[in-house]
């Protein structure tokens, strides 16, 4: 659940769990808490940052869309797999100006799209970590001969239809909670009833299946990965190596502070741990930074497992070469004088 995206209870003692809705409930327990610092710093840092992730992600997965869905014909398991990691990257991006908007005006759209954003970002960004896996067992098998040809199309048809379908059922609640309060912002509001173990556990969930089901599994297939290497003569090892490394270093890096963050969440909903404000506040600040470098691994994703690779770059090189003299043919056309003389179409021909 996109939790970041809640700018912060007002109020402190299990905070996740008391709204304004039910304060009287709580009254004996709830004190104040007033977080107009963490919400200031939410509208200014919030629009910044998703204004600079939507444009340079946007970039980089459209063209990875691009060049899979029209130039290369022919595509490997991992290209099924990279272009629905790119898809869902986008997904998720365009998600992210709505967000910035909620931050810093709150939300306009009405409580639908509350409900149909909250649940569109986390159904991208929980199948991207999934595919992430998806991508790393593909290539385990591949530098290992551990798998047979026969049947591989079936079985990458079903692993990405098990993803999509795990990350909508993750959306759910996102679908059944998240509304729009009354200072207009787009947040999960839960009834009091609800026990703060279910809260707790939707919680616990995300982060199992969006982070350390996918880290296991990447940290094993690429740990074989990188020894199969490293034991295969004349092979060039090197560049593979380091490019295995970057992938793992970069998920480290971008997703575990966003997961610690969010199991600490999990804690404090049933044990109720944070009763001083300022660390309240602390945990509103945590929560939005480390949500925003974790969303930034969409941007980095086209780098990390398509630009690396000789194979796309020269599929770009082709489309670049394909519009350069398309570029050239149709300034050589606008050139030629419009008189009697003049062909009326021009001679020569080229492909797009």
């Amino acid at each position: 659940m996109a939790l970041g995206h809640n700018l912060s209870a007002d109020y402190y003692y299990n905070y996740e769990n008391i709204t304004e809705d039910y304060m009287d409930d709580y009254s004996q327990y709830a004190m104040v808490c007033v977080k107009e610092e963490v919400r200031n710093f939410a509208k200014v840092f919030l629009p910044a940052f998703y204004s600079i992730a939507f444009v340079v992600g946007l970039a980089g997965n459209s063209v990875v869309v691009a060049i899979y869905a029209f130039y290369k014909k022919q595509k490997t398991k991992t290209d099924v797999y990279i272009l629905n990691l790119a898809v869902a990257d986008l997904l998720l991006l365009f998600t992210l100006p709505l967000w910035a908007v909620n931050a810093a005006h709150g939300w306009v759209l009405g409580k639908v799209m509350c409900k149909v954003t909250s649940a569109l970002y986390t159904i991208n960004f929980v199948s991207g970590m999934q595919f992430l896996a998806c991508i790393s067992v593909d290539r385990y098998w591949a530098v290992t001969g551990a798998q047979s040809a026969a049947g591989a199309g079936r079985r990458c048809g079903l692993a990405c239809t098990c993803v999509w379908a795990a990350a909508v059922l993750l959306s759910v609640p996102q679908l059944v909670f998240y509304t729009v309060n009354h200072k207009a912002r787009c947040i999960p509001i839960f009834p009091h009833y609800l026990g703060t173990a279910i809260k707790a556990s939707i919680q616990l969930l995300e982060i199992c299946l969006g982070f350390v089901v996918p880290f296991l599994i990447m940290g094993v297939c690429y740990s074989l990965t990188a020894r199969t290497l490293v034991r295969t003569p004349n092979i060039k090892k090197a560049r593979p190596l380091k490019v295995l490394l970057a992938v793992v270093m970069v998920f480290i890096i971008t997703q575990l502070p966003y997961n610690i963050v969010k199991f600490c969440q999990a804690i404090d909903i049933i044990y109720a741990l944070i009763t001083d404000c300022e660390q309240s506040k602390r945990m509103g600040f945590a929560i939005q930074v480390t949500e925003s470098i974790a969303l930034f691994h969409s941007c980095l994703n086209p780098v990390l497992y398509v630009f690396m690779g000789a194979s796309f770059k020269n599929y770009i090189m082709k489309v670049a070469k394909k519009y350069g003299s398309w570029r050239r043919q149709r300034q050589k056309v606008e050139e030629i004088p419009f008189d009697s003389e003049a062909p009326t179409e021009p001679t020569s021909t080229f492909s797009i």
